[in-house]
């Protein structure tokens, strides 16, 4: 299967686009015109989008992108390290969850990623931004029992104090 996903790199939040087992650039296009959309699309503001050189990146797809008025940057051949933020992402995904899973469909894979996420965002401390969490729920007081929580059947564990 094929993951398109989108990384904002000065949250780190991520967005995933869509997952599919053949992509191609209408399928990819389609997902960033989703992504693109002015009522809550995670490239509403976007000015530039670096990408690879994977063949779904189209000359259709790329233009799709500039006619919205996002920049297409595209990644030298063979360049892993430009795109850093991209690669540790993808490792962290690999260890933390899909080492531990084997998906049994299109289905599970999009809701295991989806869980990933979810976690990624507002349960794991993130050293390049400080050691913080993306998106921090509401801090309790300091005082109450420390709870263990899980995802995706105890896969991912967190942990929170309760509100005293």
């Amino acid at each position: 299967y094929h993951v398109l996903f989108v990384i904002d790199l000065a949250t780190r939040r991520v967005q995933l686009g869509g997952v599919v087992r053949d992509p191609g650039g209408e399928w990819t296009r389609n997902n960033l015109r989703r992504m693109l959309d002015a009522v809550g699309g995670f490239l509403k503001d976007a000015k530039v989008l670096v990408m690879d050189r994977d063949p779904v990146f189209s000359s259709d797809v790329r233009r799709t992108l500039e006619v919205a008025g996002v920049q297409v940057v595209r990644l030298p051949p063979r360049s892993p390290n430009l795109n850093a933020h991209a690669e540790r992402f993808i490792g962290t995904v690999r260890r933390e969850c899909l080492s531990k899973i084997i998906p049994l469909g299109e289905r599970h894979l999009r809701q295991t990623l989806d869980s990933f996420v979810d976690h990624y965002h507002h349960e794991r401390n993130h050293q390049g931004i400080g050691n913080r969490l993306i998106e921090p729920a509401v801090a309790a007081n300091g005082r109450g029992q420390i709870r263990r929580q899980t995802r995706l059947g105890g896969l991912l564990s967190f942990y929170s104090r309760e509100a005293a």
